[in-house]
């Protein structure tokens, strides 16, 4: 499938190469805002994923609150917590991921991937990024 062909697809559409998180990422994702941070909204976004991309193992702390959930909008996908087995990720699909969990996200490798992310609040909060999941370990998820 192509990127314009999943871009029909996926409710909200693929938008600009993500650009300044790219470094965290193997392969291309691509970053769409849904809301207006600017205007002091609650930040949510959609991420998508070409087939193959997955983002860095990563950390979002907090003292309290905070951490991450992932809801899948198309495509499928694969969440993964540091010393557990990969979860398998589909339109509908819903993470829900406590602070200071170490933990990846991205497509299959043969399926491209939309999730919408936002942060709940938190106190202390900040995110840490860590080393990319190794061919060998993403290579080892079965379909």
């Amino acid at each position: 499938m192509t990127k314009e062909e999943f871009s029909k697809i996926d409710k909200f559409g693929v938008c600009e190469p993500n650009e300044a998180f790219a470094k965290y990422f193997i392969g291309q994702s691509f970053l769409k805002p849904l809301t207006d941070t600017k205007k002091g909204e609650f930040p949510i976004f959609n991420v998508t994923f070409e087939p193959g991309c997955r983002n860095n193992w990563h950390v979002h702390h907090a003292m309290k609150g905070g951490g991450q959930v992932l809801i899948c909008t198309a495509g499928n996908g694969w969440y993964q917590e540091w010393g557990k087995e990969a979860v398998s990720m589909e339109a509908g699909s819903i993470v829900v991921i406590p602070a200071n969990v170490k933990h990846w996200h991205g497509a299959k490798k043969d399926s491209w991937f939309s999730h919408i992310t936002f942060e709940p609040a938190g106190e202390g909060t900040s995110n840490e990024w860590l080393e990319p999941v190794s061919d060998e370990e993403y290579g080892k998820l079965g379909e």
